[in-house]
């Protein structure tokens, strides 16, 4: 009896570490804010602050909640899942900047935040001042889109310096993503310098392009009011240094979703990137059409890689949409392939990539 006894005893121990890593990683979530100058003059209420949102793998015992976009009682989109302000677990994780798309949210793009969360990363999202969909589509922050990169500088900085998820972040270990007009942002993060006389020629030659066409998210920022917003006295300040060098110091490796704006770039831009890129579009995509923006990056930039999904379009990049907003918002709701098929392409790319390249 003794023996058997010892015998289950050794059982349960040598599958006890089985048990532990089987056990899921939850997704924390936290929120914060920091100042930055160039806010203000983007941001509609003229605020200097920067929002961001954090995503991390959570302490065990933390337990999860479901995210939503939109008011308790008409839901439009489901996000996912965190655990919200949940302590963060122990070490230093491989740090992941997100930007999202013209119009967008840090939320909106919850659902790959939290998914890469569990797979074991930090991610730091940003609202882009003036450009997002819970503020004011201004007009400075359609025209100033080479700022969005210092955006995630600043939320880096502020992530960097916060006690609590400070000492988690390994900076030596950094990569950046970024959805639409964030794959513009992440590309400037990586060391690309723009060239907006070269967006407007390529936009005067091709008007119907996608990307020089006004966009739904704000249908009043044509092309004529972008121009005279620029040349105005209040933003011909920050015009004046759209070139400048934008990267961010660290950054090892390049996700992007249906990249736009990819004509601002000079060839030679593109060509001169040393980080591995990994370009994931839809192959049906208007809004960024992957033969003036994805396809062309994919074909400069020395070490990139390039996804195409069929039947895919832009949109199919949000968050799932309820049934609601599949009534309301059919043109970002309707899709040829399940959202939740598309998203699960995404996250494996994801994880896959920057397993490789952050290791």
């Amino acid at each position: 009896m003794r023996s058997t006894r010892w015998i289950l005893t050794l059982l349960l121990a040598s599958l006890a570490p089985m048990a532990i890593a089987a056990t899921p990683i939850v997704a924390g979530e936290r929120h914060g804010e920091t100042t930055l100058e160039s806010a203000a003059i983007r941001d509609g209420e003229h605020r200097d602050v920067l929002r961001f949102t954090v995503w991390y793998p959570a302490a065990p015992g933390s337990e999860e909640t479901p995210l939503s976009i939109g008011p308790a009682d008409a839901l439009l989109f489901e996000v996912g899942r965190a655990a919200k302000d949940a302590p963060i677990a122990e070490g230093r994780l491989p740090t992941l900047l997100l930007s999202h798309g013209n119009g967008g949210t840090a939320r909106m793009m919850g659902w790959l935040g939290t998914a890469l969360a569990r797979a074991g990363y930090l991610v730091i999202a940003v609202d882009h001042p003036g450009n997002n969909g819970a503020d004011e589509m201004t007009l400075a922050g359609s025209v100033l889109t080479w700022l969005r990169a210092d955006d995630l500088k600043a939320a880096l900085a502020a992530v960097q310096a916060d006690t609590l998820l400070g000492p988690h972040v390994d900076a030596s270990r950094l990569g950046v993503i970024g959805y639409s007009a964030g794959g513009f942002t992440a590309l400037l993060s990586a060391g690309a310098r723009p060239d907006m006389a070269r967006l407007l020629a390529f936009c005067h030659a091709h008007p119907d392009d996608g990307v020089c066409r006004p966009q739904q998210e704000a249908a009043t920022h044509t092309m004529e009011a972008r121009l005279a917003a620029a040349a105005s006295p209040q933003l011909q300040p920050y015009v004046r240094h759209a070139q400048d060098d934008r990267s961010i110091p660290g950054v090892r490796a390049v996700f992007v979703l249906a990249p736009a704006i990819v004509q601002a770039f000079a060839p030679e831009q593109l060509k001169a990137l040393q980080q591995p890129v990994a370009i994931v579009l839809g192959a049906v995509d208007d809004v960024a059409p992957p033969a003036t923006n994805g396809d062309v990056a994919a074909e400069l930039i020395p070490k990139a890689t390039l996804h195409a999904l069929p039947d895919v379009g832009h949109y199919d990049f949000l968050s799932t949409c309820t049934p609601l907003a599949k009534e309301r918002l059919p043109a970002l709701c309707v899709t040829a392939v399940p959202k939740e098929q598309t998203h699960g392409v995404v996250v494996e790319d994801a994880v896959r990539f920057f397993g490789e390249a952050l290791r």
